[in-house]
C-alpha cells in the first residue's frame, strides 16, 4: 500500500476487519508498521472503538439490572471458624468435670475424681486449638513470623477462662482447696505448651493426658486413695513447676520465636 488508508479502513482494520478481506487487512498492517501517523490515528480510533464497546457493555448490564429479577438475598453462613470447633471441646472437658464430681458424691469410696481428674480438663481444649485439622487458617497462621507465641498463649488463655470455672464449681461441690484443683491444671497446660515446642502442642497434651491416667490415676483408683502430688503439701510444688515450665516456655520462644509450637500433626 502505497497511499495512506483512510480513516474509516483503520476504523475497520481497528474493529476487527469486518467487511473487509484479507490481502487489505494485511496491506494496513504492512503500512502500520512503517508509519507513525497511521499508527496515531489507529490508537485515536482505538480508544474511540473501546470507549463504544464498554458504553454498549454497561447499558446492556443496565438494562439487564433494570428488567431482571430482584437480588435473591442470601442468609449469613455461620462462622465455622477455631473458636466455633473447640466448643465441642470445651463441652467434653465440662462434661468431663460434671461426671467426676457424680462419681465422687455418689461413690464413697473412691479418691476423688475431681482432684483426679482436673489437671486433665484443660488439656483437651488446649490441644484442639492448635491443631491444622481443627484451624481453618493454619497454614497462614504458621507462617506469620513471631505470631506463633503470641497467638497461642491468647487461645490458651480463652481456653482457661472457658474451663477454670467450671473447676471452680466442681472443686467448690466436692469441698475441695482451689490450690489442690487449680495449680495441677494450670502445671499441665503449662508443660503441655513447653513440650509442645518439641513435639506440636496436641501431642504433647496427649502424651501428659496418658501419662497421668497411667501413673496416677489408674494406681490411685486401684489403691483407694489420693497420691502424695495431690495431697495438702504437694502445692508448693504444683506452683513451682508451673513457673519453671512458663518461664521454659519463654526462653524456647525468645530463641526459637515461632518454629517449635508449629510443629503438630
Amino acid at each position: 500500500m502505497t497511499t495512506h488508508p483512510t480513516p474509516t479502513l483503520i476504523s475497520a482494520y481497528a474493529s476487527g476487519g469486518h467487511g473487509v478481506d484479507d490481502t487489505t487487512i494485511w496491506a494496513v498492517e504492512a503500512h502500520l508498521e512503517s508509519c507513525a501517523a497511521c499508527r496515531a490515528v489507529l490508537a485515536d480510533t482505538a480508544d474511540t472503538a473501546t470507549r463504544d464497546l464498554l458504553d454498549r457493555v454497561a447499558d446492556v448490564v443496565a438494562t439487564g439490572i433494570a428488567t431482571g429479577p430482584a437480588p435473591v438475598r442470601r442468609r449469613r453462613l455461620r462462622r465455622t471458624g477455631v473458636a466455633a470447633r473447640i466448643l465441642p471441646w470445651l463441652a467434653t472437658a465440662a462434661g468431663m468435670m460434671l461426671a467426676a464430681v457424680l462419681f465422687e458424691t455418689t461413690f464413697d469410696n473412691l479418691p476423688s475424681l475431681v482432684l483426679l481428674v482436673a489437671p486433665m480438663a484443660p488439656l483437651l481444649p488446649v490441644a484442639a486449638l492448635w491443631s491444622r485439622r481443627l484451624d481453618p487458617a493454619w497454614e497462614l497462621t504458621a507462617t506469620m513470623p513471631r505470631a506463633g507465641l503470641a497467638l497461642l498463649l491468647r487461645r490458651t488463655l480463652a481456653v482457661l477462662v472457658s474451663v477454670i470455672p467450671v473447676l471452680a464449681v466442681a472443686g467448690w461441690g466436692t469441698g475441695h482447696s482451689p490450690g489442690l484443683w487449680l495449680l495441677p491444671a494450670l502445671g499441665f497446660t503449662a508443660g503441655a505448651l513447653a513440650l509442645g515446642g518439641l513435639v506440636g502442642v496436641d501431642r504433647a497434651a496427649a502424651v501428659l493426658a496418658l501419662i497421668w491416667s497411667a501413673g496416677v490415676v489408674a494406681p490411685s483408683l486401684a489403691g483407694g486413695r489420693l497420691p502424695a502430688v495431690l495431697a495438702d503439701s504437694s502445692s508448693p510444688w504444683w506452683a513451682a513447676s508451673t513457673v519453671a515450665l512458663v518461664a521454659v516456655l519463654l526462653v524456647r520462644a525468645r530463641r526459637r520465636p515461632f518454629g517449635g509450637l508449629s510443629r503438630t500433626s
